[in-house]
């Protein structure tokens, strides 16, 4: 006979049991209809494989399921359009492709950089242009392209692999990853091509900044918005083969490069070397030592006393500190003396090395230019008890001929038997050459190299932060044509006596004749006689009416250039 106790449970576990039944009747009609998985309460059932769960990174189940879905249903044609966009715009792929988190922070990563660069090139340009004038920041620049490079080809091989198809075959893996490196490319190259650029850069700083009393104010922001000309003096240096500028310089050539800011307009100036009784400015403090000029007194020949004499000799003909910095008072008495021969205020100075030259030729792919007369490689004049020496080559007449940085160098340098005016003739074709033949595309694949060759060769008082907008004005300059007026007895002009105020009339004409563009085109087949001759002429020969005439018109340096050989 049944216990009491298990004779009351019996009813009450039959009850309940029905209860159950039902209970599992009901969920299993409205799991029926809203096709979600039951589990028993026995343990799973076999749907339960198909239930959604959590991810690694704390997302919900339903993004997983949303990338699979996406990946399946999706075609291997619409994957490489999401992946070419996610390249774009990083992280617009990954958000498709269901991975909205990290997807969503590329993407305000990438407004934040672009919208930032933007907004200061719009709102404060010169903050921009003060970390191209920074060392420091350029290099920290450098690591960071370099940083953004490894995470933006990360993210476009993330965003293919996440929208693939996960049925695709191999030839459709094979072209996908093609094209993500094809992207990957596209996007890295330009970075690490900019990061380059921006050591070099860096490097390269380190010829600028140099403090003078001499250099102009300007506006930070638009260094041209008070300043309608600017004037450079552009020295060839001869401080011996190999050897560096701090250790003594010679100044075998000087030119003045004078541009106008809006319309790039520009001149070149010439002066010979041996000039003597260079002035200074009468408000000058090297006025009161040279009231007459850089003269001895007694000897205008006196070679001591010559125009490429003041870099070297005027520092210790005067007090140090007389113009403020002691290390500038060579190159500031050379543009204070320069400025005032020719009228003009010199902004600031560019001292070049001849080996250099050479080496920065070189880093622009040379260039062509005409050459009207034989060249000598080498040599010597005899001079007092040196014997002469003869040159090792020559560089031959012909017409647009392609130059080596060796062969433009000695094409602007050369002298046994001839003349300095023919000399600076070509001097000023080999500086038209440059600003007209430079290519910013050679310029910047070989950019490393120029920036080497001008670290080491080169000084200038030319602010860092001048840079950008000196980079804008000498793009300016290409096409344009440049004028020039050659100092020499056919004017009447002479090197031991000179009249400046002629001379500062003449410039002034040319900068005018510049302005309003009367040049003469080059002939249409200069070659055709063979004895064309240059609208100045290159020699020293007197024409002792000229300077009378007050007719002197300036040259157009494309004509005075043109081929036209003296045979």
């Amino acid at each position: 006979m049944p216990s009491k106790r298990g004779y009351q449970r019996g009813p009450f576990r039959s009850q309940l049991g029905v209860l159950a039944g039902a209970g599992r009747l009901v969920f299993a009609q409205s799991q029926a209809r809203t096709n979600i998985p039951m589990t028993s309460v026995n343990g799973p059932t076999p749907n339960d494989a198909q239930r959604p769960r959590r991810v690694a990174d704390g997302a919900s189940s339903p993004d997983a399921g949303d990338a699979r879905r996406i990946s399946d249903d999706r075609s291997f044609g619409a994957s490489l359009g999401w992946t070419v966009l996610g390249t774009i715009i990083p992280g617009l792929g990954l958000v498709r492709g269901g991975r909205r988190i990290i997807g969503s922070i590329l993407i305000a990563l990438w407004v934040i950089v672009v919208g930032g660069v933007a907004g200061l090139w719009v709102t404060n340009r010169s903050l921009l242009t003060g970390v191209a004038a920074n060392g420091d920041m350029l290099h920290a620049l450098a690591i960071a392209m370099l940083v953004i490079a490894v995470f933006w080809v990360i993210s476009i091989g993330a965003t293919h692999l996440v929208l693939r198809p996960r049925g695709a075959g191999w030839g459709q893996r094979a072209a996908g990853a093609v094209v993500v490196g094809l992207l990957s490319f596209a996007i890295a190259a330009p970075l690490a091509l900019g990061a380059n650029v921006a050591v070099a850069t860096a490097d390269l700083l380190t010829v600028f900044g140099q403090t003078s009393t001499t250099t102009p104010t300007v506006d930070a922001v638009d260094p041209w918005k008070n300043k309608d000309r600017l004037n450079v003096l552009i020295l060839g240096g001869d401080s011996g083969t190999g050897r560096s500028l701090k250790l003594g310089v010679r100044p075998d050539s000087v030119s003045v490069l004078s541009v106008d800011t809006h319309t790039g307009a520009t001149s070149i100036f010439n002066l010979p070397r041996q000039t003597a009784k260079m002035p200074f400015p009468p408000d000058s403090k090297l006025y009161k030592y040279f009231p007459n000029g850089f003269y001895d007194g007694s000897n205008p020949l006196n070679q001591e006393y010559a125009l490429n004499a003041i870099y070297n000799n005027v520092p210790h003909l005067v007090p140090k500190n007389i113009l403020g910095n002691p290390s500038s008072l060579s190159t500031d008495a050379m543009k204070l003396s320069v400025g005032e021969a020719l009228g003009l205020k010199i902004d600031y100075y560019v001292l070049v090395n001849m080996d250099g030259f050479r080496d920065i030729i070189n880093a622009i792919g040379g260039i062509t230019v005409n050459v009207n007369d034989r060249v000598p490689i080498g040599g010597k004049n005899a001079s007092g008890t040196h014997p002469e020496v003869k040159p090792s080559g020559w560089i031959e007449i012909g017409p647009k001929q392609h130059m080596n940085g060796h062969d433009a160098l000695w094409f602007a340098r050369g002298r046994y038997h001839t003349t300095d005016y023919k000399r600076m003739a070509r001097q000023r074709c080999v500086i038209n050459a440059v600003i007209q033949q430079a290519d910013p595309a050679t310029i910047l694949t070989k950019y490393q190299s120029l920036t080497k060759a001008a670290a080491q060769t080169m000084s200038t008082d030319v602010p860092a932060n001048m840079l950008p907008a000196l980079a804008d004005l000498a793009l300016n300059l290409k096409g344009k044509p440049i004028r020039s007026i050659l100092l020499n007895q056919s004017v009447g002009f002479k090197t031991w006596d000179p009249d400046w105020d002629l001379v500062r009339r003449l410039v002034k004409k040319t900068l005018a004749e510049a302005d309003k563009g009367a040049t003469a085109k080059p002939s249409a087949n200069p070659t055709a006689t063979g004895t064309g001759t240059p609208t100045s002429s290159a020699t020293s020969s007197p024409s002792p009416t000229a300077s009378s005439t007050g007719k002197e018109k300036s040259a157009n340096l494309d004509d005075e250039c043109a081929y036209h050989p003296n045979k």
